[in-house]
């Protein structure tokens, strides 16, 4: 295989071999274009190639499938991909799950997460997405894109479901160790995150800690309220517990990474948890399995609302370019789902509002 001098591989559609079944479809117009880094996550191609599929299938999305050219052709093949815009950039190098970031940005310059956001850089996609490594991912968005100005520290951006519809939790894992300034940051690039994805025209945004009064919590959090609280372009509440994360009483939570990330990594186990003993409760007895059946609608919709899979990935706020990060173990619906979510914060400009909202603050 050949590549450019810049050091990312060339483009190929498989419509160009009389053998494939790929096509690109010139009549649609202009769609939006999303890297999606194809060996990523714990499932690797397999997962990924059928997420893209997906994805081109139902929303239109121009889909830039990363990574070992081989592997993805004959992944592609095993799906119906007539007509679709699906095209391959060869990347011959993989970074490991669990793979030092360092590592990888230093030492694999070919690897499908560095050639997927060179594409981005280029202005040859418009975001990137990636269930990969989640150091290497941000490091390498880091190093590529670079961070927005003002900006001192990106954040990952989650979207949580809540008893009023949906929340912004943020930062969910990019940063241990925080500062004031950057929860005053994350709120600022939630908020607008929240307005322009979510529709919500004034978000309410809260602090994150161990209780509602002002002097409540630790030294970072008590800081960041003051400055919260002196921040016109918000419309803050003050601080929220950790029961208001799911209860909608505010629209934005602001944290530290440690916090989010572990409130998060609870939930999730919580929710895991629950599924599993409310199965075994209603396999019991014939009582149970007769009542799961005339509950099986509600228990799906409710499955629904609280799936990750239906949010597909976070984006990470704050760097010079849309860059979603997926869930290591995500299926083919949480792919789609984050191409599509890349899409949408293309379609609603939301680098250059966070630009913007940033500058002015």
């Amino acid at each position: 295989m050949g590549f450019h001098p810049s050091g990312v591989g060339r483009a190929t559609t498989l419509e160009q071999e009389e053998s494939s079944r790929i096509a690109i479809d010139v009549g649609r117009p202009q769609a939006v274009r999303v890297a999606l880094d194809a060996m990523g996550g714990d499932r690797g191609p397999e997962v990924n190639v059928e997420g893209a599929v997906l994805a081109a299938r139902e929303f239109g999305t121009e889909v830039i499938l990363v990574g070992v050219e081989e592997e993805l052709r004959h992944r592609l093949r095993q799906h119906d991909t007539h007509g679709l815009p699906l095209t391959i950039r060869h990347a011959p190098e993989v970074v490991e799950m669990g793979e030092s970031p360092l590592i990888a940005v230093r030492r694999k310059r070919r690897s499908s997460i560095r050639f997927g956001l060179d594409l981005v850089k280029r202005g040859e996609a418009d975001a990137f997405v990636s269930a990969g490594n989640t150091g290497a991912v941000m490091a390498t968005a880091l190093v590529v894109l670079g961070p927005l100005p003002g900006v001192e520290r990106p954040a990952i951006a989650v979207v949580v479901p809540t008893l009023t519809g949906l929340a912004v939790l943020l930062d969910a894992g990019a940063n241990v160790d925080c500062k004031a300034r950057h929860l005053v940051q994350f709120a600022i690039m939630g908020n607008i995150y929240a307005r322009d994805f979510l529709g919500l025209p004034r978000p309410r945004v809260g602090l994150l800690s161990i209780g509602q009064e002002e002097s409540k919590g630790n030294e970072l959090t008590r800081e960041a309220f003051k400055e919260l609280e002196d921040e016109a372009s918000l419309n803050f509440i003050g601080n929220v517990e950790g029961y208001d994360v799911f209860n909608g009483t505010s629209d934005v939570i602001v944290c530290d990474g440690f916090t989010g990330n572990v409130a998060l990594k609870i939930s999730e186990s919580v929710l895991e948890t629950m599924f599993t003993l409310l199965r075994e409760e209603l396999g019991r007895d014939l009582r149970g399995k007769a009542g799961s059946l005339l509950l099986l609608p509600a228990f799906k919709r409710f499955r629904r609302r609280v799936d990750p899979s239906e949010y597909g990935g976070q984006p990470l706020l704050g760097v010079n370019g849309v860059c979603v990060i997926s869930h290591g173990r995500s299926t083919a619906k949480a792919i789609k789902n984050a191409v599509r979510a890349a899409g949408e914060c293309v379609t609603n400009k939301v680098i250059p509002h966070i630009r913007e909202g940033i500058a002015l603050s």
